[in-house]
C-alpha cells in the first residue's frame, strides 16, 4: 500500500488515474473505491488529497482543460497572425490534447448528456469564465471590426468542435470502414478542411 512520502507525486498519480478511470467508466459509475484501488492506496489516504469526488473531478477537469484553453485563448488574441495560421495552431492544440486523451470527447458528451448542470458548476469552480469570456469578446471586436464576418459564435462553437471531435469520436470505426487507413495521416489531410470551413465561415470575402 502506497504512503504519501512524496506527496506531489502520488496527487499527480492520482489525479491522472482518476481521470482514466472518468474518461472510461463517467463521473457517475467510477466510484472513490475505483480510484484508490486503481492507485493502490486506501481510501482514507485518497480522501486525504481529494474529499470528494467533485473534488476529485474538479482536479480532473482542470488538468485537461488548463492545460490548452489558455493556450487557445494567447493564440486568438495574437491579431497580428494571419487568421490561417491562428485557426491552424488552435486545431493543433485540440488534436494533441485528444491524442493524449483519446476518450476526452466522448467523456465530454456524455458528461454534457448526463447533468450539463454539473459541468457547468466545474467550469465555474474552475474560473473558466475568464478565458471564454476573453475569446469571445476577442471574435466580437473582430467582428465588429470588419476584420471577421459577424455570424453568431455558436456557429462558430458547432462548426470548430464539430469538425475536430468528430474524427476522434469515430476513430475506432475508420479501419473497419475504409481498411489500411491511417487516422493520423486522415487528420492531416483533415486539418486544412477544418481551416477552409472556418475561413468560409468567418473571413470576409474579397
Amino acid at each position: 500500500m502506497k504512503t504519501s512520502h512524496n506527496s506531489k507525486d502520488l496527487e499527480k498519480e492520482i489525479i491522472e488515474n482518476a481521470k482514466q478511470l472518468f474518461i472510461e467508466k463517467g463521473f457517475a459509475e467510477t466510484s472513490m473505491s475505483d480510484i484508490a484501488a486503481r492507485t493502490g492506496i486506501n481510501r482514507p489516504v485518497l480522501h486525504y488529497y481529494f474529499r470528494t469526488k467533485d473534488k476529485m473531478f474538479q482536479a480532473v477537469f482542470g488538468s485537461i482543460v488548463l492545460s490548452f484553453v489558455p493556450q487557445v485563448q494567447d493564440i486568438i488574441l495574437q491579431k497580428d497572425l494571419p487568421f490561417r495560421e491562428r485557426a491552424g495552431k488552435i486545431i493543433d492544440a485540440y488534436y494533441q490534447t485528444f491524442i493524449d486523451n483519446p476518450c476526452l470527447p466522448m467523456f465530454m458528451i456524455r458528461e454534457i448528456y448526463r447533468d450539463p448542470g454539473h459541468l457547468l458548476a466545474v467550469i465555474h469552480e474552475l474560473q473558466l469564465e475568464q478565458y471564454l469570456h476573453k475569446i469571445s469578446e476577442s471574435l466580437r471586436e473582430e467582428m465588429a471590426a470588419g476584420l471577421l464576418k459577424t455570424v453568431p459564435l455558436v456557429f462558430v462553437f458547432y462548426t470548430f468542435y464539430g469538425l475536430v471531435a468528430m474524427p476522434f469520436l469515430s476513430r475506432d470505426l475508420l479501419p473497419a470502414a475504409i481498411p489500411d487507413t491511417s487516422f493520423e495521416a486522415t487528420f492531416a489531410l483533415w486539418r486544412p478542411h477544418i481551416i477552409d470551413q472556418l475561413e468560409n465561415l468567418l473571413y470576409p470575402q474579397a
